[in-house]
């Protein structure tokens, strides 16, 4: 049997989940970097997925602690959505994906890691990027580190 190792699952699952809205406290904590926020808008941000289902998992989110998209006002939505659009676009300059799924999961039992602050997943797709490692195993492999995603996308958008 064949084994790969993905050591940074580990951290998530045995690790102490923070009190509060991580979406609330990353962008707070000045450090974009250490906190994988690639870019702040005036209402809303893109982070880097630090569990990410693909390399380049993108969410964005705004800055307002709100759980549903009928909670932001206009400005916060067109922001959102424009900030989607753009990191579509740095990923495609960054990657070249084949494709994309973009969706919210709106509350918990929709499947929200983070069900109380609205945000919008960003994922790119390659042919052939899913095999057997989710289904058998509850195990995805990425094969770059959130570093290098990072600084790849930083410039970009």
């Amino acid at each position: 049997m064949e084994r790969i190792w993905a050591p940074w699952r580990i951290e998530f699952i045995l690790g102490e989940k923070p009190e509060g809205c991580i979406l609330c406290q990353g962008p707070k904590a000045k450090d974009d970097k250490s906190t994988l926020i690639l870019y702040r808008g005036e209402k809303n941000f893109i982070i880097l997925n630090k569990f990410p289902y693909n390399p380049g998992h993108l969410m964005i989110s705004p800055y307002r602690h709100v759980p549903d998209l009928e909670d932001l006002n206009d400005d916060e939505l067109l922001e959102h959505f424009d900030l989607v659009r753009r990191g579509t676009r740095a990923l495609r300059r960054a990657f070249e994906p084949a494709a994309f799924n973009i969706g919210l999961n709106i509350g918990k039992p929709a499947g929200a890691g983070i069900g109380d602050h609205i945000h919008t997943h960003v994922v790119p797709r390659w042919e052939g990027d899913t095999n057997f490692m989710p289904v058998v195993a509850d195990t995805r492999v990425l094969p770059e580190a959130l570093a290098s995603t990072y600084d790849k996308l930083k410039g970009l958008i």
